[in-house]
């Protein structure tokens, strides 16, 4: 396990920071009404890399690639420029570095800038390719003994979504109304959800973009970098409407990602493998070497105006399918996968009832109410309450964070 490197900028020297040197995100702010500005994390400041570039400090091929302040126009330069970008930035970081007098003039404290999506997402597709969490809805759905669909163990199980959605950490998330429908019912009504939930995932965004069918490998390397993923979900809206074509309003509220794009290269040393087979992957489908990451997630809860408490611990690496294999499969078609494109990993659950990153299965489907450190419970989310997922791999001496990734539920639209 590497060791932490130490930077002229103190704070990216603690053990607690999400952004040491070893880290390096990417993210997109704004000062105040300012312009938005593409930003590096370093300890508790932002490396302003639009300012950067506009003060020539910057080699990169073409110019006004952070005019913008997002990431696409960067991802576009495709790996090689990814890479010496990110070795530039770790020497000019690096205690004792020449480039101090040049870059420190160039940082902005993190409690002065407001953060925006780091990325246009230009397509997003959410998978289910979580073991646990599949065998945990099958068996609320069907049964046990028949909780995964004939197809599951043999492919990535996936939907396209809504890219419009997609929100970033802190952005608030507003309660749908849709068509409800429960088994003794004639007819439908229309409201608000009564079983809004989260899903806590991680998001991969493709850099680079394909024609054609691509390798596992290949996919790896078309990965730029990876966010937390809340996929809310409106679980009664989806029982009503999902057959036959599957998710479709339930998932279609809002998506909320971490601020900062946490880098392959940041997260290489946390590598982890797949679990064993229970069917032999076809040959596609098959890793050349480890394609999830060792990196702790979690969920809180916090009712308005309380104390969060914490829902649910796990981890990445109990996940079936990597997001390698979920974008490979995703070109078997001849589907082109373009710059900006999210994937969703689907729910993270682990083995243990205290695993599960959902309150469909924390709560069984709202048979076994939450009890909440405040006192109060949960089946599914109240309007206030506020989740906030977090992630990090722990190293030595250090840890690689996405920073939070939060929204409050509000109440939904009033009703003609």
């Amino acid at each position: 396990m590497s060791q932490l490197l130490r930077s002229w900028v103190e704070t990216a020297n603690s053990a607690d920071t999400d952004f040491p040197l070893n880290n390096l995100p990417y993210g997109a702010f704004h000062v105040g009404s300012g312009d938005l500005h593409a930003g590096v994390a370093i300890g508790n400041q932002i490396l302003d890399v639009t300012a950067l570039e506009k003060a020539g400090l910057l080699d990169l091929p073409e110019s006004g690639v952070f005019a913008r302040g997002t990431w696409n126009d960067f991802m576009a330069l495709g790996p090689d420029v990814w890479a010496s970008f990110r070795t530039y930035l770790t020497e000019a970081l690096s205690e004792g570095a020449a480039q101090k007098s040049d870059l420190e003039g160039h940082l902005v404290a993190m409690a002065k800038a407001t953060l925006e999506m780091p990325f246009t997402v230009t397509e997003f597709t959410d998978f289910y390719a979580g073991r646990h969490h599949a065998f945990n809805v099958g068996s609320l759905f069907r049964d046990p003994a028949n909780a995964l669909p004939p197809n599951w163990l043999h492919i990535p199980i996936g939907y396209n979504g809504r890219a419009s959605s997609v929100v970033v950490s802190g952005t608030d998330v507003t309660r749908p109304n849709g068509q409800l429908k429960s088994p003794d019912m004639d007819m439908p009504i229309f409201e608000a959800s009564k079983r809004f939930d989260l899903e806590l995932e991680m998001g991969a965004i493709v850099g680079k973009p394909s024609k054609g069918r691509v390798s596992v490998q290949e996919a790896d390397d078309m990965i730029f970098g990876y966010v937390l993923l809340n996929d809310w979900s409106a679980r009664d809206i989806q029982a009503w409407e999902y057959q036959p074509l599957g998710p479709f309003q339930a998932k279609a509220t809002a998506t909320t990602i971490s601020p900062w794009i946490v880098t392959k290269p940041a997260l290489e040393p946390f590598r982890a493998s797949t679990p064993p087979r229970e069917k032999e992957l076809l040959p596609y489908l098959k890793e050349p070497g480890p394609m999830l990451y060792d990196i702790d997630l979690e969920v809180g809860l916090a009712p308005e105006g309380k104390a969060e408490t914490i829902l649910s611990r796990t981890n990445y690496n109990v996940m079936y399918y990597s997001a390698a294999q979920q974008l490979t499969h995703h070109t078997t078609s001849g589907c082109p996968m373009r710059v900006g494109d999210l994937l969703g990993s689907g729910t993270i659950s682990g083995p243990e009832k205290e695993n599960r990153g959902s309150l469909l299965e924390l709560s069984w489907g709202g048979k076994e109410p939450l009890t909440l450190d405040t006192g109060e419970t949960r089946t599914f989310l109240d309007d206030g309450d506020t989740l906030t997922l977090r992630g990090a791999a722990k190293g030595d001496g250090y840890r690689i964070g996405f920073g939070d990734c939060a929204g409050t539920l509000r109440p939904a639209p009033a009703l003609d």
